[in-house]
Parts: structure tokens; C-alpha cells; sequence
């Protein structure tokens, strides 16, 4: 009958592993001598020398494979979104409701808005970008700008008429005709319309009465996106750019009606339908004022 094995004690497993760090009869660290311990070092610091070689020449050829200032691939983002602003979220999106007689209320909306349009005021923008001639696009195939740039076209605040916060630094909201402005996104290289229609801001009722826009006022003139600002050209070409803006005024909003409003940027090139993206071209919100 065969036995069993006998079991060994902890000082037993505790002399074999010393060992097997070091055996001292074959001058073996851990298994091997210390010449096999050279060569299979050496091995692999030869083997990841190559390994980081090849991956440095991957990397390298891939970067020189890409333009600075323009996407290899935007074929995703064909149209821009639109953004409003001031910008209150509620649960279901947009949400702008204030009292007018509380200042408190909607002071917090006013300083978005003095805050969005400090980067327009008219020093700011005289420094840092020049005048464009209107009506037609700003095609720029040179790097004619300071420091390898191209340059940016001015817009200031005060092309925004009665929104533009320095004759009225409270933008309507206590007489309950609040301003708010609308801007594309950037999109390099794109035009917005065919043959040189400018894009423009347009309005409308989703849900309330008709009338509440009645009286509606658009700054710049017709609420349009002169295209001299297009094409815009990425932040390494154009560092300073400024998107330009359209100021919305509503007049005649009647006070204590809860109503959703859309503005849509029309132009041939601009979607306003994407079900899966609903502020590609457009935006919507729901504004309550009251009394």
C-alpha cells in the first residue's frame, strides 16, 4: 500500500524557496546564472527599444498624414447647432421664466448676457480683428495674419441695436421685452447659402397665442449672419474669431402665458429637421413672463 507523502513543515518550504533564490552549489539567482540573467536582460531591453522604435515611426507617419487647421473627417457635422442665450434649464429643456417687477428674478439673466458680450465690446474687437467688406464671403487662402494666422472679422455689441446692453443695460427684461441672443456653432469651412444669401433668424409660435409675436425685433437688420464671417478657418488659424450674433427682441409677450418659441437659422446648407439632433439649425424654449 503506498504511503502518503510526507507533509512538510513551514520551515521546510521556507528553506526551499532560499534555495531557489539563490543556490549557492550551481551560483543559480532565482534559476539562472548570472550570464544567462545578462543575455535574457539584454533581450529585452533590445526588444522594447524596437517595440517603442516602431511605435514612434507609427505615430510620427500617422501625424504627418494630418492637416493643423483642418479635420481629416467631418463628414458627421454638416450643420450647426444653435445656441441661445441666456441659457435656463429646466426638466424639459429651455426654460425662461421671470417676474419683471422682481429684479432679482431676472438679474441673474442680464449678467449672462453682459458677460457673453464682453469679448464684442468695440475695443476688444478693434484690437484683436479688422473690418470685412459685407456681402460676400471672407475667403482667405493665405496666411496673411499676424503669426501665421488668418484674419477674423469684427463684430461688436453694438450691432445689436437695442439689444446690445449699453443703452439699456437691463436688455428689455424688467419692461417684460427681454433680448436673447442666438449664435451658430463653428463649422470649419462651411458656407451656410448658395450664391451669397446670408442666413437669417427666423421666429415662430409653437405653442400660446400668435400674437405674442406680434411685435418681434431682429439685430442685426433682418436678423441676418452676414457671410463675411464665413468661412471660419479653426482656433490655430483664427485665434481671435468672434461668431457672430443675432439679437431677438420680443415686444408684445403677454404676462403670466406660458408659450414655446422656436428660432431657426434659415439658409440652403443648414438642416432644421435632424429628428435625432432637435438644436442642429434651430432652438426651441418656453418663456413665461410675469407681472
Amino acid at each position: 500500500m503506498a504511503t502518503l507523502k510526507e507533509k512538510r513543515t513551514c520551515g521546510q518550504r521556507c528553506e526551499d524557496f532560499g534555495h531557489f533564490v539563490w543556490n549557492s552549489d550551481n551560483k543559480q539567482f532565482m534559476g539562472r546564472t548570472l550570464e544567462r540573467w545578462v543575455y535574457i536582460s539584454l533581450y529585452y531591453v533590445a526588444f522594447y527599444i524596437v517595440m517603442s522604435g516602431l511605435f514612434i515611426l507609427a505615430l510620427y507617419v500617422m501625424l504627418l498624414t494630418l492637416n493643423p487647421y483642418t479635420p481629416t473627417y467631418q463628414d458627421r457635422l454638416t450643420s450647426p447647432g444653435v445656441i441661445l442665450r441666456p441659457d435656463i434649464w429646466g426638466e424639459e429643456g429651455l426654460e425662461i421664466t421671470y417676474n419683471a417687477s422682481d429684479k432679482k428674478s431676472w438679474m441673474g439673466m442680464t449678467n449672462i448676457l453682459d458677460k457673453y458680450l464682453l469679448h464684442y465690446n468695440e475695443t476688444h474687437q478693434n484690437e484683436s480683428n479688422r473690418h470685412c467688406p459685407s456681402g460676400s464671403y471672407y475667403i482667405q487662402k493665405d496666411f496673411r495674419g499676424p503669426h501665421h494666422t488668418k484674419y477674423a472679422c469684427i463684430f461688436t455689441r453694438e450691432m445689436l441695436g437695442n439689444c446690445s446692453g449699453l443703452e439699456d443695460p437691463t436688455y428689455g427684461y424688467p419692461e417684460g421685452k427681454p433680448c436673447f441672443l442666438i449664435k451658430m456653432n463653428r463649422i470649419i469651412n462651411f458656407l451656410p447659402g448658395k450664391d451669397g444669401s446670408p442666413p437669417y433668424v427666423k421666429c415662430t409660435m409653437l405653442e400660446g397665442s400668435p400674437s405674442n409675436l406680434d411685435h418681434v425685433e431682429y439685430y442685426p437688420v433682418n436678423g441676418t449672419f452676414d457671410i463675411s464671417y464665413f468661412p471660419y478657418y479653426g482656433s490655430l488659424a483664427q485665434p481671435n474669431y468672434t461668431n457672430p450674433l443675432v439679437a431677438v427682441k420680443f415686444n408684445s409677450i403677454k404676462k403670466s402665458e406660458e408659450i414655446k418659441i422656436e428660432c431657426k437659422v434659415v439658409a440652403d446648407h443648414i438642416c432644421t429637421d435632424n429628428f435625432h439632433d432637435p438644436y442642429e439649425g434651430k432652438v426651441v424654449f418656453q418663456l413665461k413672463i410675469e407681472s
